[in-house]
């Protein structure tokens, strides 16, 4: 008799365990879906700060590193080889900083600008090109070819509005390297 007694006992102790509410597992439920969403949210704010950081270092060394072109031309003027070297030690830069983030399946984009001289046609083809001798020379200095692409923009978003001087011209002559996921 004493053996029935104690299972008993132990039995009657452990009910409780098993025995939950329905709001018990609903809550549950809710506080594992709140976290992972809470989750996915900081993992898309730190990507984006992380974006956000390389794509403004490599507008500014873009800017600071501007190699100018032949008028009307996709042929270098002089002086581009170190600031093209820099540029593609910043490309480096950014590949790190997006490797450490986790981040595959990005691609740096050289968008190629005009002034507003010349057709529209005509611009668009020169801005291709002048974009497309870019990637050429940041790919002979390292940079590999799978993920870097050209885009010729032409003059569809000036710096400087009107352009109608030859300095306003010339900022307008440009290419920006930017990251895309």
């Amino acid at each position: 008799m004493l053996r029935a007694l104690v299972f008993v006992t132990v039995a009657v102790y452990s009910l409780p365990a098993f025995a939950q509410s329905p709001l018990d597992s609903l809550k549950k439920e809710a506080t594992k879906a709140v976290t992972e969403k809470a989750t996915v949210v900081a993992k898309e704010q730190a990507n984006k700060a992380i974006v956000n950081k390389v794509n403004k270092k490599l507008l500014a060394e873009g800017k600071k590193n501007q190699c100018s072109f032949k008028t009307d031309s996709d042929e270098f003027a002089t002086g581009c080889d170190g600031k093209l070297k820099k540029l593609a030690s910043q490309l480096v830069w950014a590949k790190k900083q997006l490797v450490a983030g986790g981040f595959s399946g990005w691609v740096f984009v050289v968008s190629g600008h005009t002034d507003s001289t010349g057709s529209a046609d005509h611009n668009q083809e020169l801005s291709r090109k002048r974009a497309a001798v870019i990637v050429k020379e940041l790919v002979a200095r390292g940079i590999p070819q799978a993920e870097i692409e050209a885009v010729g923009m032409g003059s569809e978003k000036m710096l400087v509005k009107p352009d109608d001087t030859p300095a306003k011209q010339a900022k307008n002559r440009r290419y920006e390297i930017q990251v895309k996921l």
